[in-house]
C-alpha cells in the first residue's frame, strides 16, 4: 500500500487533525489522507447527501494515529467538482470515482463507511467491487429509496429537473462547512440545512435526491459476503430503521445496532459512539 501522490490543487495541512489535502484531477475529487502506514487499517468514508467531507473531522481527530483514513467529497459536492449533466449524478459513477480513487491511492482491502446517500454509493460498490472490501459498515442506510412511499409522491415531481439542463452553469468546486456549529440538530433543522445545500447547489441537491430515488438493491443484499455491520436511528424520519432490520436478516452475520432517541444524523449527533463501534468491529 502506497500513500496518496497524485496531483495536489490543495497542499494545506490541517493543524487540527494533521490530514493531507489533495484533488485527484482525473476525477475532479477532492480527498484527504492521513500518513498511510503499511498494515494498518485503511477506513475510507462516503459521507450524504449535501454534506461534505468535513462531517469526518471528528472521526478524522480519533483515529489518525492508529488507522490509514481516507476521506472525501463526493462528485458535485463540497471541494469537488459540479457537473452539469443529470446523468453525471448516477450512482454508478458515485461507485467509479470511489474505485478510481481507491486505485489511485494504491489502497485495497479498504473498511468501507458510509451514511445515508453514501450507503447507497457503497452497495453500489460493493455490487461491482466486493473484493476490493475487507468490511463495511452501513450508517442510516437504504437500499430501495425506489419502493418508498416519498418516492411515489415526489419523483414525478422530480422530473421537473430534466429543465435544469438547459439552464446556464458553471463547473466549479464550493466549500466546506464546520459541522461542529449544528450540535445535535434533527432531521430537518432549517438552519443546518440552509448552511448544507450549497455545498451541492440547489441544482446537484435535487438531481442528486432524483436519482437515488431510482434505486431498489435489494435483491443483492443476501451476496453480500464480507462482515456487515449496520448502525440505524430509531427516531429516524428520512430513512426509516425497518430497512437496518430488513438488512440484519438479508445479509449474512449482519451486526446491528439501534440507537434510541437518535435520527438520521448519527454522523454528526453521535460520533463518540460510532466510532466505538467501528473500532470494536474491525479489531473483530
Amino acid at each position: 500500500m502506497r500513500a496518496c501522490a497524485g496531483l495536489k490543487r490543495f497542499i494545506t495541512r490541517s493543524s487540527k487533525t494533521k490530514m493531507d489535502e489533495h484533488f485527484f484531477e482525473a476525477r475532479g475529487i477532492y480527498y484527504r489522507t492521513n500518513n498511510w502506514v503499511s498494515g494498518r487499517p485503511t477506513l475510507v468514508f462516503v459521507h450524504g447527501l449535501s454534506g461534505s467531507s468535513s462531517a469526518w473531522r471528528p472521526y478524522e481527530e480519533r483515529l489518525k494515529n492508529k488507522h490509514n483514513l481516507l476521506t472525501f467529497d463526493l462528485r458535485g459536492h463540497g471541494r469537488s467538482l459540479k457537473r452539469k449533466a443529470y446523468s453525471a449524478y448516477e450512482i454508478k459513477h458515485f461507485a467509479k470515482d470511489l474505485r478510481l480513487l481507491l486505485e489511485h491511492c494504491g489502497a485495497s482491502k479498504i473498511v468501507l463507511i458510509s451514511h445515508s446517500f453514501g450507503t447507497l454509493i457503497a452497495l453500489e460498490f460493493l455490487v461491482l467491487h466486493q473484493q476490493m472490501v475487507d468490511r463495511t459498515i452501513f450508517l442510516s442506510t437504504s437500499f430501495s429509496p425506489s419502493k418508498s412511499r416519498v418516492a411515489k409522491l415526489i419523483a414525478p415531481l422530480l422530473k421537473i429537473t430534466s429543465a435544469f439542463e438547459y439552464l446556464p452553469f458553471r463547473e466549479r468546486t464550493a466549500g466546506h462547512i464546520d459541522y461542529a456549529k449544528y450540535p445535535n440538530t434533527g432531521d430537518w433543522n432549517l438552519r443546518r440545512m440552509l448552511a448544507d445545500v450549497p455545498n451541492t447547489g440547489l441544482r446537484v441537491y435535487l438531481y442528486c435526491t432524483r436519482q437515488s430515488l431510482s434505486i431498489d438493491l435489494e435483491e443483492f443484499l443476501t451476496h453480500i459476503t464480507i462482515p456487515v455491520l449496520i448502525m440505524h436511528g430509531k427516531k429516524d424520519s428520512i430513512f426509516p430503521v425497518k430497512n437496518s432490520l430488513i438488512m440484519k436478516e438479508r445479509i449474512k452475520g449482519a451486526q446491528l445496532i439501534l440507537l434510541e432517541d437518535t435520527d438520521h444524523i448519527i454522523v454528526l449527533n453521535k460520533a463518540d459512539e460510532v466510532v466505538d463501534a467501528i473500532l470494536r468491529f474491525i479489531c473483530i
